[in-house]
């Protein structure tokens, strides 16, 4: 009744894009692809199989148990991992070879007492807050912090592959000023003899919009599954492709009377004697209820707008007199249908939700 089509073909093709557009002037940036929250929901396995036979530099994930789930696969790439709970095992984390980000002298002594018991120095990433406020060392706080991480580096526990942020994408002038604030950082770490081989800034958005802040490595997250991180530009703008399909079958149809209320709250009522066809997608298979009088689906190439609530697990289409019989295709997303951009507007959210919070009930199909 209901599919999602992930064309990893696609993935391979925006990774392409994301690495000749950093290495355009003949720069040698490396990519780090972002398969966390289940690869924004297209499959964080088989989307980081498919990035890793192309060669990838990174993966990227929220936290440690995506990233041993990695491991656990057999994925060898690097990955980081930034988001940590005060009980999580770093000891795993060294001996699975899983690099992890430091926010605070607290998370590096947990890191330190891991690598002494381990045996085997860990290694890691100073996350910086430059001002978008949630994880990371204030600046405030930065040359402590890094005192305390060079002494570890001499005590040999710890190993400092990479420094790095993440901008708020508020507007060009707050983020010129996060830039700034990460060359201070850079400049404090180097005043202090602290290197690093990796610095890293930008996501998929500050990596179109400041080729200047592209540094030794850029985190491509949206971008990869082809998805404008702006709600002003379309992602074939950049040259990416969309990765994620969904798509469902009628599965019932029923000719009604003029006046007849339809679904919750008759927020429509027929205007005049029609077909209504009943499609098994609603709120659990994430179709934002608020998208209900606004979002469209395109059965047999033809589009019709959801006019009726949305329900948790079924909506209704009213389709006139059109040829529409159970079985048919209903394209929520992708392909010949409307764009997660599209369902997005109409649920007054962004595209990262659309696909993140895709249900579990959809089957999926993996093409490449």
């Amino acid at each position: 009744m209901r599919k999602l089509t992930i064309d990893l073909n696609n993935v391979a093709h925006n990774l392409d894009t994301m690495r000749k557009l950093v290495n355009s002037s003949g720069k040698q940036v490396k990519v780090m692809g972002v398969v966390k929250a289940d690869a924004y929901g297209h499959g964080m396995l088989q989307v980081a199989r498919k990035i890793e036979a192309e060669g990838v530099d990174y993966i990227g994930v929220a936290d440690l148990a995506e990233a041993q789930t990695l491991r656990a696969a057999g994925i060898k790439t690097p990955i980081l991992a930034w988001l940590h709970d005060p009980q999580d095992d770093f000891a795993s984390a060294i001996k699975h070879e899983i690099d992890v980000a430091v926010s605070s002298q607290e998370q590096l002594l947990r890191v330190k007492k891991a690598a002494t018991l381990a045996g085997t120095p860990a290694q890691i990433h100073i996350k910086v807050d430059t001002g978008l406020s949630r994880n990371g060392v204030t600046i405030d706080e930065l040359e402590d912090l890094l005192i305390e991480t060079k002494a570890a580096v001499a005590d040999g526990l710890v190993q400092t592959v990479g420094i790095f942020s993440h901008l708020s994408s508020t507007g060009v002038k707050e983020d010129l000023a996060q830039i700034e604030r990460f060359e201070l950082a850079l400049a404090m770490a180097a005043k202090l003899g602290v290197e690093f081989e990796l610095r890293h800034l930008t996501a998929s958005d500050g990596t179109l919009s400041y080729p200047q802040a592209h540094y030794d490595m850029i985190r491509a997250g949206i971008a990869l599954y082809g998805l404008s991180p702006f709600s002003d530009n379309r992602a074939a703008e950049f040259g990416l492709k969309p990765v994620m399909t969904a798509e469902a079958t009628v599965v019932q149809t029923k000719r009604v009377q003029a006046g007849e209320g339809v679904s919750y709250g008759y927020l429509y009522r027929t205007p005049k004697e029609t077909t209504l066809a009943l499609v098994p997608v609603g709120y659990a298979e994430g179709l934002p209820r608020n998208a209900s009088g606004k979002a469209e689906v395109c059965i047999n190439n033809k589009f019709y707008k959801i006019l009726s609530r949305i329900a948790m697990d079924q909506f209704v289409v009213d389709v006139g007199d059109a040829s529409v019989s159970p079985g048919d295709r209903v394209v929520i997303f992708g392909d010949c249908g409307p764009s997660a951009d599209d369902l997005a507007s109409a649920a007054d959210t962004i595209n990262y939700e659309i696909v993140t919070r895709i249900g579990s009930r959809f089957n999926r199909e993996f093409i490449g």
